[in-house]
């Protein structure tokens, strides 16, 4: 009798190592490829809303409705991308027709400026030597610019990348939309064999936590940026495009402001006071934006506090880069439900109680 449980231990440690092998072989063959599917899955829960309204207004065709979403949220990444580079390449060329016609490319500062406290003589200095002879002072900071370009290159060749990425990731949320009946049943499968009785709930919790995110941190971001590059714009900022795009990602770590104070300094600079006062005050409403649009977005819907999803996302930017937006608000919301549930002892809801906004066929 002993030997044969010892047969049934070996018999079963086998076929978990080998379930172990090949579960690692899987994962290692994907690997390239689960950020775009993570990414796929993220997007196509965010939109999933706004892609049954367009589908009940194509007259019901779930195929054509992916169609269409996807052409949207394709147009969303690259119309910007290339009003970015058109404004980049522009800019390039103004320089060099003022470099080439001996024009200065930095107009000079104000009189006013070298009145200014401590900081005022040496900055006139310094922006009337940029001003009135640039070469001299490109080769005076001829090193430093060298050491920088390295990492420009690199920035830029990892922004290309990034937007082939989400391409890619937009194409796969499209196919998901398209096959959101099989999509709602493997995520509900997948669920209950995680949590068991409870997971329609955390399965509803997990996407209601992606849409959360998706209007409260990066919608308020991209409404924040809007404004932001409509006032850079406005007022005519030497690379309006890059600054706004500079302001997106500050405004996805939650410190836009920062980047609007350079800015508002250069207006003070070059401009009337009146014009660079204007500026300011529109600076100060862009970034309180997030005061009065956060309270409202985000959280909504989901069933653990606003506090929760804001450190889960937060830290999870932090830890994984702008995945663990999601993936660490989902996370830390999971571990908040699992530790109320035991410190209060609450009883397993139904999951037939549970309102599943994707359609189930039979």
């Amino acid at each position: 009798m002993q030997r044969d449980y010892v047969n049934r231990a070996i018999e079963v440690s086998i076929h978990i190592g080998l379930l172990v092998l090949l579960v690692t072989a899987c994962l290692l063959i994907l690997r390239p490829f689960l950020p775009l599917i993570a990414w796929g899955i993220i997007i196509a829960t965010a939109v999933y809303p706004l892609h049954l309204k367009l589908k009940r207004l194509v007259g019901g065709r779930n195929r054509l409705a992916s169609v269409i979403s996807t052409v949207l949220l394709l147009a969303l990444v690259i119309v910007p991308l290339a009003l970015l580079a058109r404004s980049l390449v522009e800019g390039f060329q103004n320089l060099a027709a003022l470099f080439k016609a001996g024009m200065p490319a930095i107009p000079p500062l104000p009189e006013h400026i070298q009145s200014w406290p401590i900081v005022g003589p040496y900055l006139q200095e310094f922006w009337g030597m940029a001003s009135k002879n640039l070469s001299s002072l490109l080769r005076t900071f001829a090193p430093q610019m060298k050491s920088v370009i390295p990492d420009l290159l690199l920035a830029s060749a990892g922004v290309g990348i990034a937007a082939i990425q989400w391409v890619l990731s937009i194409l796969i949320a499209g196919e998901l939309l398209a096959n959101a009946a099989k999509a709602s049943n493997f995520s509900r499968s997948l669920a209950n064999q995680l949590f068991g009785e409870r997971g329609a709930e955390f399965e509803n919790l997990a996407r209601s936590t992606v849409r959360s995110v998706t209007t409260g941190i990066i919608g308020v971001a991209f409404i924040q940026s809007f404004f932001a590059a409509l006032g850079f714009a406005v007022a005519r900022l030497p690379g309006a495009g890059l600054w706004a795009l500079v302001f997106l990602v500050a405004a996805l770590l939650q410190i836009g402001a920062v980047v609007l104070i350079p800015g508002a300094i250069y207006m003070f600079m070059v401009a009337s006071t009146t014009k660079a006062a204007l500026f300011l005050g529109w600076c100060v409403l862009v970034g309180l934006m997030d005061n009065v649009l956060k309270p409202l977005l985000l959280g909504r819907g989901v069933a653990v506090p606003m506090a929760v999803v804001f450190l889960g996302a937060i830290g999870g930017f932090v830890a994984m880069g702008a995945i663990g937006l999601f993936v660490g608000a989902i996370l830390l919301s999971i571990g908040y439900k699992l530790a109320i549930a035991w410190l209060q002892g609450e009883p397993a809801p139904k999951p037939e109680a549970i309102d599943y906004p994707i359609p189930i066929r039979r």
